[in-house]
């Protein structure tokens, strides 16, 4: 390469950029202006190949955008080596390849998309969603909706030429200095603009009219999500009472399928000393707020977390849904109660795979169609409707629409959210998870652990080989299946679960268990995460050795 190439000159080796569950994540440190520049740039010429009926958009129109409330989405991090200005990269991306790039400001994902959807839009959210604060990303959406998994590859082929394409320039004639940063430093963003959040917040307010909420009383956990303020706005507008607590300026990473004891005694702390109550519930979200976290209130002012698979449940019932979509690590309750007749196949984890599900359900003629992920986030894949004011489809990640189904739901039936829960059959969850836990060493464990043969013959030594990390004596019944489809999800004769994947967004290994009582899911997240011993390190020892 010729020496006074962008590439030659570049002063530190690139770290690329890489699709996970949703969208593109990494570090901070490696996110530079320019890596960000060639994904965002090709994923756009791959928008312009698309025909408009699948979400295809042509040169000379408005491409929407975002940010949450990281710093690096729009500001230089000195602890960082400096990174950050994502939002930058992404403007210069957006009218390098000829669009006008709207700023619709720190707004939640559901809304940057429900408003770009509604215009036919496309759009690019920056984000790392609830993942450690040293991370970071962005999400591009087509004019129809996410990025489905079988755009990744043309995809990545185009960044590839982008890559060459840019790395090729002289250095002189690139935007680009050898930090990968952009030579004029951070330029200042488009001036925002409020429809995306006043859309937002119509689309509810027209959904359910009058004050449906009316007289509940509620505590909004606003810590560092986006939407923290927007979410307020909403409840109050459907008349509810609330009080906002915990707000950070510094980045909390919510993860709500991840509610420890640490964080729900922080949410219990807010609870006690948060004047007036009695709150019928407790609300909140993750950081990009598409994902809801709610927590009823019992008698003796204790909270109590609900999975967000359950809420799906709640709210799905509430909708009078005739499909439903989840992934295979959804609560098993599912298949158990009124909603298991108009069950679709469970799909692999992650928004994309619940969309392909969603589109055949329609193809099949399904006509009230929704899903959501263990998670929480609720994606909506036809219109519905309840009352005069239809709700347009969504297919991505939101979670006001659960929260507000859930509160509304238990207000029409004049009993507390808890109640609603304690309705679907007995089947509890807890999810938990290893931090900064390698991803090569995590593809080991599904490969050791997962069934080769096609005829599955070597299933009784897998099980076997498995039944080491889950002895009976600490509760654990026989194996009696195992199900791969996304990751190693173990089922065993006395009713536990135990599911073993890794993050698609960060290097995590997580276990998701399902048991007969709550404290028995909690045990076996508990086991699984344990410290130096427990059954991740021990699936970690045996494949490092």
């Amino acid at each position: 390469m010729h020496a006074d190439t962008l590439r030659a000159r570049l002063s530190y080796e690139p770290e690329e950029l890489r699709f996970g569950t949703s969208g593109r994540r990494g570090k901070v440190v490696d996110l530079t202006q320019l890596e960000v520049y060639i994904n965002a740039t090709a994923e756009l010429e791959f928008l312009t190949s698309l025909p408009e009926d699948e979400g295809g958009v042509r040169s000379g129109g408005e491409i929407y955008f975002a940010r949450d409330l990281r710093p690096s989405s729009a500001l230089a991090v000195e602890e960082e080596q400096g990174r950050g200005g994502i939002a930058q990269a992404i403007v210069a991306a957006i009218r390098d390849a000829g669009f006008t790039p709207v700023n619709l400001g720190q707004i939640p994902t559901p809304a940057l998309a429900a408003h770009a959807l509604a215009r036919r839009s496309a759009s690019m959210m920056i984000t790392g969603s609830h993942i450690p604060f040293d991370r970071n990303g962005y999400k591009t959406n087509t004019a129809r909706g996410e990025l489905l998994k079988h755009h990744e590859a043309p995809i990545n082929q185009r960044v590839a030429e982008v890559r060459r394409r840019l790395y090729e320039q002289p250095f002189s004639q690139s935007a680009f200095n050898e930090r990968g940063m952009f030579k004029d430093g951070l330029a200042a963003l488009p001036a925002e603009s409020p429809a995306g959040p006043d859309s937002y917040l119509r689309r509810y307010t027209s959904f359910f009219p009058g004050l449906p909420l009316a007289g509940m009383k509620l505590l909004a956990y606003q810590h560092s999500a986006v939407g923290r303020d927007l979410l307020v706005e909403i409840l109050e507008a459907l008349g509810a009472e609330v009080r906002a607590a915990g707000r950070s300026e510094t980045f909390v990473p919510i993860d709500t399928e991840n509610i420890d004891a640490a964080q729900l005694a922080v949410i219990q702390k807010l609870l006690d000393n948060t004047p007036g109550g009695p709150f019928a519930a407790i609300v909140s979200t993750d950081g990009d707020s598409d994902r809801p976290l709610v927590l009823g209130v019992d008698a003796a002012g204790q909270a109590r977390f609900f999975g967000g698979d359950l809420l799906g449940m709640v709210v799905a019932e509430w909708l009078k849904a005739d499909a439903v979509v989840v992934p295979i690590s959804c609560n098993d309750a599912i298949d158990r109660g009124p909603l298991a007749p108009v069950l679709e196949p469970k799909t692999r984890i992650g928004s994309p795979y619940v969309i392909a599900g969603m589109e055949a359900a329609l193809a099949r003629g399904r006509r009230r169609v929704c899903g959501w992920e263990a998670n929480g986030g609720f994606l909506t894949g036809s219109e519905f409707q309840r009352g005069a004011a239809p709700l347009p489809a969504l297919p991505t990640r939101d979670a006001l629409l659960p929260m507000l189904g859930v509160l509304a739901a238990a207000k029409e039936k004049g009993v507390p959210p808890a109640a609603l829960f304690d309705a679907l059959p007995a089947r509890y969850s807890r999810a938990a998870l290893l931090r900064n836990f390698p991803r090569a060493t995590a593809l080991k464990i599904l490969e050791r652990y997962t069934p080769q043969a096609s005829d599955g013959s070597d299933l009784s030594y897998i099980a076997a080989s498995l039944g080491e990390f889950f002895p009976a004596e600490q509760g654990f019944g026989a194996i009696e299946r195992i199900d791969t489809t996304d990751g190693v999800r173990i089922l065993f004769d006395n009713g536990d679960v135990a599911h073993v994947r890794p993050s698609g967004n960060a290097d995590e290994l997580r276990i998701y268990a399902v048991a007969d009582t709550q404290p028995r899911a909690d045990r076996i997240a508990a086991l699984g995460v344990a410290e130096p011993e427990g059954i991740l390190r021990r699936m970690e020892q045996a494949v490092s050795s």
